[in-house]
This record gives C-alpha cells, sequence and structure tokens, in this order.
C-alpha cells in the first residue's frame, strides 16, 4: 500500500510538531481496514479535554461505524461528492453543537468550543496511525431529522475516520486530488503587528 502521508507534510516557515505537520485531509482510503475500539475512545478521550467556555463542553458527537446503520445515516446526510469517496472510511462520525444549556439558555461559543475539541479529536487521529477529513458537505437538516436531535443543538461537521489507501480502484480524479501540493497563505497575510494588514513576521 503506498502511504500518501508521506508525501505531503507541510512546508512551514518554522519546525513544526509531526502531528501538525502531518495532519492533512486524505480522501483515498482503506475499504479494508477497521478502526480499534481502543483508538476511537482515544479520539474523543482527546476531544473531551479539549478548553472550552467556562469548561462547558459544548462539543458533542454521534459515531457509526463503517456498515452499521448509524454510518449509514450519516452517509445519506452527505453532498454527492463527498459521497463518492467516503464510503470506505472506518467511521463517520458528525460533531454537534450544544448551543443551549439544560435550562434552555445560549451557550456561548459552542461552535467555537466544538472547533477546538474536533481540532484534538484530528490531532489524536493522526498519533493513532488514522487519518480524519472534515467536512462541511452535508446536510443539517438532514441529520437533525435522521437522527431525531433536539432543540439546542446543532450539526456543524462531518467526519470521515479511516486509514490510508493505495489509489487501487479509486477515480484517478480523486487519487490526483489526494497527491496535489498542499498549500497555504503565507503569514505576512495572517498575522499582523503594528496594524492592520502590517506583517508581524
Amino acid at each position: 500500500m503506498t502511504d500518501l502521508s508521506a508525501h505531503r507534510p507541510a512546508e512551514s516557515s518554522a519546525p513544526l510538531h509531526e502531528l501538525i505537520r502531518d495532519r492533512w485531509s486524505p480522501r483515498v482510503l482503506d475499504p479494508k481496514a477497521e478502526i480499534t475500539d481502543d483508538q476511537l475512545r482515544a479520539l474523543f478521550e482527546a476531544a473531551r479535554w479539549a478548553p472550552s467556555w467556562g469548561n462547558s463542553q459544548p462539543a458533542r458527537y454521534l459515531v457509526g461505524r463503517r456498515g452499521d446503520e448509524t454510518f449509514e445515516r450519516i452517509f445519506a446526510t452527505l453532498t454527492r461528492g463527498n459521497k463518492s469517496w467516503v464510503a470506505p472510511a472506518g467511521a463517520l462520525v458528525l460533531g454537534i453543537a450544544k448551543t443551549r444549556n439544560d435550562e434552555g439558555e445560549p451557550m456561548p461559543y459552542a461552535e467555537y468550543g466544538l472547533g477546538l475539541a474536533t481540532q484534538n479529536l484530528v490531532l489524536q487521529a493522526v498519533a493513532e496511525g488514522l487519518v480524519a477529513h472534515q467536512m462541511a458537505g452535508f446536510s443539517a437538516e438532514a441529520a437533525k431529522a435522521a437522527f431525531e436531535l433536539p432543540e439546542g443543538v446543532e450539526p456543524l461537521v462531518a467526519i470521515a475516520i479511516g486509514h490510508f489507501g493505495d489509489g487501487a480502484d479509486v477515480d484517478p480524479s480523486i487519487v490526483e486530488r489526494d497527491t496535489k501540493p498542499r498549500q497555504r497563505k503565507p503569514l505576512s497575510e495572517l498575522v499582523f503587528g503594528a496594524g492592520w494588514g502590517d506583517p508581524a513576521f
């Protein structure tokens, strides 16, 4: 099996921890590889220990393994483009923000909290030898209906978790997307010093 990750480390202006350097979002996944209970537990334990406003922990997740009903229900909410590659994933996850507390009051920064927790989950996936591809391409309304989600929670991201595949029997256009050079804007466009637009680095 070709390990596509070996060809795509981040090219950075400063040394990065390998978990960050090697994290990316592949679409070529191994349809035979399984994810263990211990690996999945580690991902959600990492998410549990993310910081959140007032320790409110607004992140919630639904998880399904390839072949089970939860996987299929999450899969059904995805856009056609994501459905074209995601079936070999070992697990599908729906990330949900709890936007109201148990008294029905708004939970500040719930979306931010889910983002922090999900980044922990994704980096733990790298540590476990897995990959995690986050997707905005799904129907939140379909997810609410499929899982009968209560008021005060919002599904915000779907995540495919699996192992790198070798690209055999995969649409060449998907393999091409997974082998393009990785790009990010330079720090000079992102981090400012004396004023807006004045690069700090």
